[in-house]
């Protein structure tokens, strides 16, 4: 049984991922330091695997940390590297946290595990901008960052790429997936954003159960159907499988070559005021909702084309958009009756 060492791993697609991994027989570390997320998703995780993860509190962004760790788990096998501050408006805004929590915790790992090691990174779809034909397949130009958050995923994926070129123990596979929604199918673990959250479905949400008041959509000037703005939406749990999948495939051998990167998405598009509706008609909660003014950052439209990853990781995304609205839902009215 591997040993699989997952940062970030008490945060939204952390926790999701350790459950798929013990449901496919990994042994699982995390390391999370509760900046975003909270302790009590352990107990949650415990709940639905039946075993409590080994768990460790710090900031891998400390050297000497990371480097103690790594001293101390020889027997890790696999890192899942989620740890990482994630929102595109907050980055505009702060971006000297966001490089510096971004770098300093990927360098102190590749640094401190300098054996065998495969390597799967939590990149994203923001590195290819505003894509010039969709949908966007792995081999699209990689554009200028329209965010200091974007910026931090391109120059992680130049660290990785040079560093496993000159290093043939590590094994990279960078999934760069589009948006994540829902949560798990016991309502036990799902989205829990600190403070009002940044992304559309968590506060779409928190707004119908009566915690947040009407959602601002930014923007319906888009060239789009709707003049929202157009996204990829995939279920949680499905990408959770995914990461797996790549472990897997580096265990396997069958990378090609030491250094990879997949879509991981559902290869269609969904505008913000379809997923609105999609919400209204899946859960019978009516939403109210205004228009704002566009956000800085944001791009118009992006859809993935998964035909890779749909063929050498042998996984495919399985939930609907149905799914990811009535399992967020009952999360969130989970977390109303289970405060935490």
């Amino acid at each position: 049984m591997s040993k699989i060492l997952v940062t970030g791993g008490t945060g939204y697609i952390g926790s999701h991922t350790v459950v798929e991994l013990h449901n496919a027989g990994y042994q699982v570390v995390i390391v999370d330091d509760l900046s975003n997320s909270n302790i009590k998703i352990l107990d949650q995780i415990e709940a639905i695997i039946g075993i409590r993860p080994t768990f460790h509190q710090f900031d891998l962004c400390n050297e000497e940390k990371v480097k103690a760790f790594a001293l101390a788990h020889t027997d890790i096998s696999g890192i899942i590297h989620f740890a990482a501050s994630k929102a595109v408006g907050e980055s505009v805004q702060n971006p000297l946290k966001y490089y510096r929590n971004n770098f300093f915790s990927l360098i102190n790992l590749l640094i401190s595990f300098n054996k065998k090691i495969n390597f799967v990174f939590s990149s994203s779809c923001t590195v290819y901008g505003q894509p010039d034909t969709l949908p966007v397949t792995e081999s699209a130009k990689v554009k200028q960052a329209e965010s200091p958050y974007g910026n931090t995923k391109q120059i992680a994926e130049e660290i990785l790429t040079e560093t496993a070129a000159v290093t043939p123990d590590l094994n990279v596979i960078a999934l760069r997936y589009f948006n994540p929604v829902g949560a798990h199918k016991t309502a036990l673990i799902g989205e829990l954003p600190n403070g009002v959250p940044a992304n559309l479905v968590p506060f779409i949400t928190q707004s119908a159960i009566g915690k947040r008041g009407p959602i601002t959509v930014y923007g319906n000037d888009y060239d789009t159907p709707d003049g929202s703005a157009i996204r990829d939406y995939i279920h949680v749990v499905d990408l959770a499988k995914a990461h797996v999948a790549a472990i897997k495939r580096m265990e396997a051998g069958e990378a090609d070559g030491n250094y990879e990167i997949f879509n991981i998405g559902t290869g269609k598009g969904s505008s913000v005021l379809e997923i609105i509706k999609a919400f209204e008609s899946t859960t019978g909660e009516t939403l109210k909702y205004q228009i704002g003014a566009r956000r800085e950052g944001d791009i118009e439209k992006i859809y993935g084309d998964v035909a890779k990853s749909n063929s050498l990781l042998g996984w495919k995304a399985a939930l609907d958009l149905n799914e990811m609205m009535r399992s967020a839902w009952e999360w969130e009215k989970y977390i109303k009756s289970n405060p935490f």
